[in-house]
């Protein structure tokens, strides 16, 4: 489905990604680890054209996007859920939803994925009227993934999604997006700082060092990686 081949990205004259080499296929999902500052969160942003690569090659579902504005790769069917929790703080919930499909014309169908939306998290239905700057953070990041299954994407980009939540909130993402991936066939690719919780997961994981990818594998062999148990997970 997605395929980043020697990929180089640059911050300024600062290189960030490092000739980076990343295959995903429909129906997986994919969870992308290391250390703060090693490039993560940028492999998001340059799939998603916010960051441009300079040099390399992105294709998704056989497409060339390395070229093309973050919107066009929206409509493509990948959608990306930022660090922080980047919701609309004075925009009600509903109001919110609603630029998570601002690119679709099927209005009946948008009302049906928002009932979907209300039954995954009915916290937000009894909110839905209720600006989103007023939310907890755990809300915050229940819009967040919301405004972006909302484009129905095929692929969704996660950054971070536990980052800052109380473990019970964690935990309930955690299923939410183990049960996106089941019901909808969606294809999570998930940058994630508690590596555990990302391992436990997905199907299968890259490790990322200085913006280059050291080791991938299945979620289950990376888990019992004698390296990665002792930088990643504190054991």
């Amino acid at each position: 489905m997605l395929r980043l081949k020697n990929v180089n990205s640059f911050y300024g004259n600062i290189q960030v990604l490092k000739n980076l080499n990343i295959e995903i296929s429909r129906g997986e999902i994919i969870t992308l680890i290391g250390a703060n500052g090693a490039g993560k969160t940028t492999t998001l942003m340059t799939i998603s054209g916010l960051v441009p690569s300079r040099s390399g090659e992105i294709t998704f579902m056989g497409k060339t996007i390395h070229n093309m504005r973050p919107d066009r790769i929206v409509s493509l069917g990948i959608s990306q859920v930022p660090e922080g929790r980047r919701i609309f703080p004075y925009l009600t919930v509903l109001e919110n939803l609603d630029m998570g499909a601002f690119l679709r014309t099927d209005r009946k169908n948008i009302k049906k994925d928002m009932e979907y939306i209300f039954d995954l998290f009915p916290i937000l239905s009894q909110r839905r009227n209720q600006f989103g700057g007023t939310l907890s953070g755990g809300e915050r990041q229940m819009l967040a993934i919301s405004r972006a299954i909302m484009a129905r994407p095929v692929l969704l980009l996660l950054d971070e999604p536990s980052l800052g939540l109380a473990p019970l909130i964690v935990r309930q993402i955690f299923e939410i997006i183990k049960k996106i991936n089941i019901e909808n066939q969606t294809t999570v690719f998930l940058v994630e700082q508690n590596a555990n919780l990302a391992l436990k997961a997905a199907h299968r994981g890259y490790v990322m060092e200085n913006g280059r990818i050291t080791l991938s594998d299945s979620a289950e062999n990376l888990l019992s990686n004698e390296n990665v148990r002792k930088a990643y997970l504190g054991l």
